[in-house]
């Protein structure tokens, strides 16, 4: 099984504004050379929870056969959700959060785990902004297509904005 890492990182402008996710896979193939792809996109309305979730979704998404992958990411938001198996109580249980509103983001929450079910994945959290290289090159991108022209309205809302 390929080991892959995958950095991403979410910037929003404006909070349901205008956002982007920047995400970097690196692996290495068989012959030993370090491989990069880069994914960047910006949407319209909506928030920086989302824009975490949605970079790493499209990181996994972009693997075609199973790996091995560790997400770093700035997030503690998507990594605690995981590593302290908040995402079992959210989605499994349905837990409500303290406001007893409905759990949000549920949409990419189980567009994730359908996504990591053919992977072995692990998480590790960064501190945002604090000198990590990929974590402020994941921002980078994500801030480009936040700022960038061709945004896409973020039809997933489901009414519900993050906190």
């Amino acid at each position: 099984m390929m080991s892959v890492q995958l950095f991403s990182d979410g910037s929003s402008r404006g909070n349901p504004g205008p956002g982007g996710f920047g995400t970097v896979l690196r692996y290495t193939d068989p012959s030993g050379a370090v491989h990069e792809k880069e994914l960047s996109q910006g949407y319209r309305c909506t928030t920086n929870n989302r824009m975490e979730l949605m970079g790493v979704i499209a990181g996994v998404e972009a693997l075609k056969f199973p790996c091995q992958i560790q997400v770093v990411s700035d997030s503690q938001y998507v990594v605690k959700a995981f590593n302290d198996h908040w995402i079992d109580g959210w989605l499994k249980r349905g837990w409500k959060n303290a406001s007893k509103q409905p759990v949000k983001n549920v949409d990419l929450w189980k567009r994730l785990l359908a996504a990591l079910e053919p992977h072995q994945a692990t998480f590790q959290w960064v501190h945002g902004h604090r000198g990590h290289a990929e974590n402020e090159r994941c921002d980078a991108l994500a801030t480009a297509a936040a700022d960038g022209a061709d945004l896409i309205e973020d039809t997933g809302m489901e009414g519900a904005r993050d906190a």
